[in-house]
C-alpha cells in the first residue's frame, strides 16, 4: 500500500509538470489558434537558462526566480519576431515554421552552452525526505514540485477565472475577431499570452532538470505527451489540461511501476520491464483515442 501511494504521487509530480507544459500550450493553441511545435523548445531554454543563473548566483531558488522573467522576455521575443506572422497563416505552414524554430533553437544551445549535457543539483535543503505519513518517507524535491505546481495550478485559475486579463483569454478563446472589434489590443493581448505559456513552460523545465538532465533536445519528447494531454481535456480549456495531466501522469507512472511484475507472468524479468514503458506509452494514447470516439472536443472542450 505505502509503495502505490509513492508512485501516485509521483503520478502527480509527472502530471503538474505536464500540466505546466500542457498550460501554455493550450492557451496559445486555444486564443491564437497556433500549431506551436517550438514549445517544447521553451521547456530546453528554461532549463538552460536556470542552469546559468544558478551557477552565477550560487542559489537555486534565486537562479530559479531570475529565469522565469528571463524567459517570459524570451517568448515575447519570439513572438514579436516569428509567431505574429504566423497566426494568418495556415496550421501546416506553422507546423513547418515553428519546426524550424526546434532546430533554431538546438543550434543556439550547442553554440552557447555547448553539446554536452548539463545537470542541475538538487538543493541542499530539499536533499531530503519527508514523511507523507508515518513511516512514509518521500523525496523533499519531489513533494516541492507537487506544491509549486499546485500553487501555480491554483494561480492561473484564478488568473483565468477572477481577472480581467483572463476575461479577456477566455473571449479572446471563443471570440478574437470580436474583441478585436471592441477595440482590445490583440497583439498585446497574444504577445502576454505567448509569454505566459512561455514561463510555464520554463518553470517546467527548470523543476524537471534535476530529476532528468539539461540536455539538447530535451523538450522534443515531452512536447508529444503534452498535444496529447490538451487533446484530452479540450483544447483551450485550463481546467481539461489539467485533469488530463493528472490522468497521463498515473497512467505513465503506475503503469510502469505495477506492468512489469504483471507481466512476467507471461514474459521473462527482462521482456517485462522493456515491455511494461512501451504499452504504458500505448495505454496514454489508447485513453485518449477513447476520449475522442465519445468527446471529439475533448473532456471540456467547448462543443460547436
Amino acid at each position: 500500500m505505502d509503495y502505490l501511494l509513492l508512485q501516485m504521487l509521483n503520478g502527480v509530480q509527472l502530471g503538474l509538470l505536464m500540466f505546466l507544459l500542457a498550460a501554455g500550450l493550450t492557451l496559445t493553441f486555444g486564443i491564437m489558434d497556433l500549431v506551436n511545435l517550438a514549445h517544447g523548445s521553451l521547456y530546453m531554454m528554461g532549463a538552460y537558462i536556470a542552469w546559468t543563473l544558478i551557477g552565477w548566483t550560487d542559489s537555486f531558488v534565486l537562479g530559479a526566480l531570475l529565469a522565469l522573467p528571463a524567459t517570459f522576455l524570451l517568448g515575447i521575443v519570439v513572438e514579436a519576431v516569428v509567431m505574429r506572422r504566423l497566426y494568418v497563416r495556415d496550421h501546416l505552414e506553422q507546423v513547418l515554421a515553428t519546426f524550424g524554430l526546434i532546430l533554431f533553437f538546438n543550434e543556439l544551445v550547442r553554440v552557447i552552452w555547448g553539446p554536452a549535457g548539463k545537470s542541475i543539483a538538487v538543493p541542499a535543503f530539499l536533499n531530503r525526505t519527508v514523511e507523507i505519513l508515518p513511516g512514509v518517507p518521500y523525496p523533499a524535491y519531489r513533494f516541492a514540485i507537487i506544491v509549486v505546481g499546485a500553487v501555480v495550478a491554483v494561480l492561473l485559475a484564478w488568473l483565468v477565472a477572477r481577472t480581467r486579463i483572463g476575461m479577456l483569454i477566455r473571449a479572446g478563446a471563443s471570440n478574437r475577431r470580436m474583441i478585436g472589434a471592441l477595440g482590445i489590443n490583440i497583439e498585446l493581448l497574444f504577445s502576454l499570452v505567448f509569454g505566459l505559456g512561455a514561463v510555464f513552460a520554463g518553470l517546467a523545465g527548470l523543476m524537471a532538470a534535476p530529476l532528468t538532465s539539461v540536455k539538447i533536445g530535451m523538450g522534443d519528447d515531452i512536447l508529444i505527451l503534452a498535444f496529447v494531454i490538451i487533446v484530452i481535456g479540450g483544447i483551450g480549456s485550463i481546467k481539461g489540461a489539467f485533469v488530463a495531466a493528472m490522468v497521463v501522469g498515473q497512467i505513465d507512472i503506475v503503469g510502469r511501476a505495477f506492468l512489469p511484475d504483471l507481466l512476467k507472468t507471461f514474459l521473462s524479468a527482462s521482456a517485462a520491464s522493456s515491455a511494461a514503458p512501451a504499452i504504458s506509452q500505448v495505454l496514454i494514447y489508447v485513453v485518449m483515442a477513447g476520449v475522442l470516439v465519445w468527446r471529439p472536443t475533448g473532456l471540456f472542450g467547448q462543443r460547436t
